[in-house]
């Protein structure tokens, strides 16, 4: 596949200048075109899984020169939003991209390999009304509609982590039970391909806590069991929280595992 794109495909768009006399708030000309550039993520211009334009096009659409553009480029690939794929162009990140799919997945098995396949079942799914704490972490109202959902991942047979999943209603109308259940592939592919919601980035806090009964019924624990809950608050373009999820890991023969840049 060629990576240039015809002049039809690429939107006019005015000269991306540094703002005179903008003092202490200048901004590079390439974080400039890195904020467009997310602008058109944000707009859907370019959807998961699509070709970008080529660096020689945008470059021509943003009247500036190429190793600009290649500098906004290289920023949004180590923010996992855009991949660079040899030979082929640049694509947007996508959650059905094989190499990408589990990258939010970070538990990772004791010693050497690749680990066990996660098994995933949907326990309980509903529509509730969300709390003050809930609203408040996905920038809503309390008493918006929130969809709830409870799922419990299992390696090797072993049920090894729950998590309670709160997703803005409004975003996620045509989600049921039979939909989740059907799905065979990571959550958050279902999420790009179904609903239009691409998770870019999440943060998240980590404590080891003692299993409560809920917990330790559902991971086949004795209460009291020490496991790791990971609070998570997920992000689509423009730092927009869609996610809430908490979870609880089973870390007997697993740990969690992070890279820090």
């Amino acid at each position: 596949m060629s990576e240039t794109r015809s002049e039809s495909t690429v939107r006019p768009a005015a000269p991306a200048k540094p703002v005179a006399g903008a003092g202490a708030a200048f901004s590079p000309l390439y974080r400039q075109i890195k904020a467009l550039l997310l602008q058109s993520l944000v707009q859907g211009e370019w959807k998961p899984g699509e070709l970008i334009p080529s660096e020689f096009d945008l470059a021509a659409r943003f009247q500036v020169s190429q190793g600009t553009v290649r500098k906004a480029v290289d920023e949004l690939a180590a923010e996992h939003m855009l991949q660079r794929r040899q030979g082929k162009g640049t694509f947007v990140s996508t959650h059905n991209e094989a190499r990408t799919r589990y990258r939010f997945l970070r538990l990772a098995p004791d010693g050497e390999g690749e680990g066990v396949r996660a098994e995933s079942r949907i326990v309980d799914f509903r529509r509730i009304r969300a709390t003050a704490e809930i609203a408040r972490a996905l920038d809503m109202r309390a008493g918006d509609g929130v969809a709830a959902i409870r799922r419990l991942l299992s390696f090797g047979g072993a049920p090894t982590v729950v998590d309670d999943i709160w997703l803005p209603g409004a975003l996620f109308k045509g989600l049921t039970a039979e939909g989740l259940a059907a799905n065979r592939g990571p959550l958050y592919a279902l999420f790009e391909s179904e609903f239009g919601v691409s998770m870019v980035r999440a943060d998240e806090k980590l404590r080891a806590i003692s299993a409560d009964a809920d917990a330790a019924s559902m991971l086949h624990l004795a209460v009291g069991s020490p496991i790791l809950q990971v609070d998570r608050v997920s992000y689509t373009y423009g730092d927009k929280p869609v996610e809430i999820r908490r979870g609880w890991y089973v870390t007997d023969r697993y740990h969690y595992r992070n890279s820090l840049n």
